[in-house]
C-alpha cells in the first residue's frame, strides 16, 4: 500500500465530509431538526472528517516515520479500516435521512451500524499490529530518497 493511496483517502474523505456537512444543512432546512433536534447527519461530516481525513493524515505521518507500508498488516489495515468507515457512514446517511423524512428504522440499520463499527475497530487492531511492526523494525528500512 503506497502513501499515495493514503493520501487519495485522505482526501476523498475530505471532500465527503463537506459534502456531508452541505447535505445535513440543504436535508434539514424547514424542518424541526434546523432547531437543534437530533438526527445522524448531524454527526455525519465529523465523522467522515476525523476517522477518514484526520486518521488518514495521522496515518500517513506513521507511514513515514515507520514505514507502516513495509508491514505484512498495513494492506489489510487499510482496506479493512475503509470499509468500516464507509459502511459506518452509509448507514448513518441513510438512517439520518429516514430521520428527517420521518420514517422510522428498523432494526437493521442499527445492525448494519454494528458491523461497519466492528469493521472500524478490526481496523484499528490491524493498524496497531503495523506499528507494532515498524517499532520492532520488522519493515524495511527508511529511505533518504522518500
Amino acid at each position: 500500500m503506497s502513501q499515495r493511496a493514503v493520501f487519495i483517502a485522505a482526501s476523498v474523505y475530505l471532500v465527503l465530509g463537506l459534502a456531508g456537512g452541505v447535505y445535513f444543512r440543504e436535508m434539514t432546512k424547514g424542518t424541526p431538526f434546523e432547531s437543534g433536534e437530533g438526527t445522524q447527519l448531524a454527526v455525519l461530516h465529523t465523522h467522515l472528517l476525523t476517522l477518514g481525513f484526520l486518521a488518514m493524515l495521522i496515518v500517513l505521518v506513521l507511514d513515514k516515520v515507520y514505514r507502516l507500508g513495509h508491514s505484512r498488516f498495513f494492506a489489510w489495515f487499510f482496506w479493512v479500516y475503509n470499509a468500516g468507515l464507509v459502511l459506518t457512514v452509509a448507514i448513518m446517511t441513510v438512517h439520518g435521512t429516514m430521520q428527517v423524512l420521518g420514517v422510522p428504522a428498523s432494526a437493521a440499520i442499527a445492525g448494519i451500524a454494528g458491523l461497519g463499527h466492528i469493521t472500524l475497530g478490526a481496523g484499528l487492531v490491524l493498524l496497531l499490529f503495523a506499528i507494532n511492526d515498524g517499532l520492532r523494525g520488522r519493515t524495511a528500512p527508511a529511505t533518504t530518497t522518500d
